[in-house]
């Protein structure tokens, strides 16, 4: 991976609507998710800070309320992650999780707990490739288009709840896309897949495509993720205070 620092860019908020997709159900459009990124300060030293949040929309909160929220402070000169914290509420369910990266020693401590279960403190090893689900989202940025090679398979480390998840991606090609709302855009696809809640099996593990921004942004234009019936998809609807130009837009 290569352009990491180039990514994060204090002031940079992207937002996307979620919707739910089948073959005879129309578009239904669900959820908001909003990531954005700051400057900060911890222990006295300037970080970033990206915060997501996806929320149900109001006309579904009576049959199903989400409030996931994610706060991240990641480390200004080399890039990793230095405090997470996740705080989700998707109808009676809860969970909050912190974790400490302690990079020196190449470890993890992390705190979790949801409602029906006392809290879990654990501490975990890490790896140069070990992640959070936030930082993953910027590492698929910082890939260099000029190292892609179609078809190749990448695997990468994510540090979730109190495992560690491993994830594979594969670069499809290029690709245009058009996004509902926004245009036509230039992108680079990857087909991703999340091993299941055992660590390392990918067996029934979750996937998902996601289309970013074949340009020096590489924002995530769209997301699609297969279910037992339909689809799940997140596109751009808005975004503000991106580094570059978005020079990857076809047409309308």
């Amino acid at each position: 991976m290569a352009g990491l620092a180039q990514v994060f860019h204090a002031g940079e908020r992207l937002d996307y609507i979620v919707a739910y997709r089948a073959k005879l159900v129309p578009n239904t459009e669900m959820a908001t998710v909003t990531v954005q990124t700051s400057l900060d300060k911890l222990d006295g030293r300037t970080v970033y800070r990206v915060m997501g949040n996806g929320k149900i929309m109001p006309s579904y909160r009576w049959f199903f309320n989400i409030d996931d929220r994610y706060d991240i402070l990641v480390d200004t000169l080399t890039k990793r992650t230095l405090r997470f914290e996740s705080n989700i509420r998707e109808g009676d369910y809860t969970f909050r999780s912190h974790y400490r990266y302690d990079w020196d020693s190449l470890r993890v401590h992390t705190w979790a707990q949801s409602r029906q279960t006392e809290p879990r403190v654990k501490t975990m090893p890490l790896t140069e490739r070990s992640m959070d689900p936030v930082s993953l989202y910027f590492n698929l940025r910082s890939i260099d288009p000029d190292t892609l090679v179609e078809g190749r398979r990448y695997d990468l480390e994510m540090v979730l709840e109190d495992t560690v998840r491993y994830l594979k991606f594969r670069f499809d090609g290029r690709e245009i896309k058009k996004v509902k709302g926004l245009g036509k855009f230039k992108t680079l696809k990857f087909r991703c897949k999340i091993a299941t809640s055992t660590g390392s099996s990918f067996k029934d593990g979750t996937e998902f495509m996601v289309w970013i921004s074949d340009d020096r942004n590489k924002i995530p234009l769209y997301i699609e993720s297969p279910i037992k019936v339909g689809s799940v998809c997140a596109s751009l609807t808005s975004y503000e205070g991106l580094r570059y130009p978005l020079d990857c837009f076809v047409k309308k």
